[in-house]
């Protein structure tokens, strides 16, 4: 009876041990999926393009602000923040700058930010 109950045990505790292995292996294929369509380089062409059609109309030519209170790109006053923080306030927008969010993709986005960055 004994020797049945360390056999059932085992073959339990081998499927159980199979059975995390799947989850585990199945986890890591999920998260590397998911992040594998979010890397890529950003372009500063396309970024240019898009900062002149989108941003350019109150951050100016060139980055040098034209209305009041806009950033100054120039100056760097806004590119030091971090990429994802500036990808949040360009989706949602920021006092006076509109959401664009639904206008431009996230990708655009982070072209427009690899282009900034240049500017200063």
């Amino acid at each position: 009876m004994a020797l049945l109950k360390m056999r059932i045990g085992k073959r339990v505790i081998e499927k159980i041990s199979y059975a995390l292995s799947v989850a585990a292996t199945l986890a890591v294929a999920w998260l590397a999926a998911g992040f594998a369509g979010d890397v890529y380089a950003a372009d500063n062409l396309r970024g240019r393009q898009l900062y002149a059609a989108n941003c350019s109309i109150c951050h100016g030519e060139g980055g040098r602000s034209v209305i009041p209170g806009a950033p100054n790109f120039g100056r760097g006053e806004a590119v030091l923040k971090p990429d994802m923080t500036l990808l949040a306030a360009i989706r949602s927008g920021k006092n006076a700058m509109p959401a664009f969010q639904g206008i431009l993709s996230d990708r655009d986005i982070m072209d427009v930010i690899a282009y900034v960055r240049t500017l200063h």
